[in-house]
């Protein structure tokens, strides 16, 4: 690792009404316009905009509310800025849609395989990246009882799986982003073990993200039941991925992440 080193940080915008920490906070335009901008004004490298929540046992939402919800949010944003912006959707139609309005990122937990038109939707040059992730189960039904042997061994062999499907249909090896899914199908032991051995995945050879902020393990191993009460352990967590080798964090709080990897490289760097 070198000086110049530093994770690149996504900040969350969810203009859902029933997402796990903060649904329904940013439903108005003004809302929207005022979180984006404070993320943007923190330093967020990349704004991920979702409209249907991936909570477990969320309902799906049709592919029009979906549309309603981030087109709007995406053309906003970019508007104020000329940031990157993800697309946090499992629907073609809907990634299209946001690309066309100017997203430049498709975020798919379901790895391309809720809706195979995704992989015609990432042919078009303006896609500069899709962000893939291990789920076991679906949103639906993914914490009724998740179980894995090894489970950093079983989400890697997903992965060669996923990217091999990627590569072999045109799409390059430097334009794939892996998420292993903290909290999604994984039990307080599968979520630690996974931040444990995160150096493991760096052997796939791209870009590896990390989704903790907020999650439900952070109260498990706190008792802090408030998901809002959760950024300065997020924090933590950040900080501890600083030496190994993650490239995006994906957290709603940016300022108190920046903060942490500043520490983080500190203390790397001193002699």
């Amino acid at each position: 690792m070198t000086s110049a080193y530093f994770p690149q940080i996504m900040g969350v915008l969810n203009v859902t009404a029933d997402s796990f920490s903060d649904g329904g906070r940013y439903t108005s335009l003004e809302a929207i316009q005022e979180h984006a901008q404070q993320l943007i004004e923190s330093g967020a490298d990349i704004i991920d905009i979702g409209g249907e929540s991936t909570r477990p046992y969320a309902q799906p939402v049709s592919v029009e509310e979906e549309l309603e919800r981030v087109i709007p949010a995406i053309e906003l944003v970019r508007q104020l800025s000329d940031i990157d912006i993800s697309i946090d959707t499992t629907k073609a139609l809907v990634a299209r849609k946001a690309v066309q309005a100017g997203a430049t990122i498709i975020n798919d937990i379901s790895a391309l395989r809720a809706d195979h038109s995704m992989l015609a939707v990432l042919r078009e040059q303006s896609v500069r990246a899709v962000i893939i992730m291990h789920m076991q189960g679906t949103p639906g039904n993914m914490q009724d009882n998740p179980h894995y042997q090894d489970v950093v061994g079983e989400i890697i062999a997903f992965f060669k799986q996923r990217i091999a499907y990627l590569t072999s249909a045109g799409i390059s090896r430097d334009r794939i982003i892996i998420d292993p899914g903290i909290g999604f199908g994984k039990k307080l032991a599968h979520n630690l073990s996974i931040i444990k051995n995160l150096e493991r995945f760096g052997a796939l050879g791209t870009r590896l993200l990390l989704g903790h902020s907020r999650k439900h393990f952070l109260g498990q191993l706190t008792g802090i039941k408030n998901p809002l009460e959760r950024d300065h352990i997020t924090a933590v967590v950040s900080a501890l991925c600083f030496d190994k080798r993650v490239d995006i964090l994906r957290v709603h709080q940016v300022q108190l992440t920046r903060d942490a990897l500043r520490v983080s490289q500190a203390v790397h760097l001193a002699t």
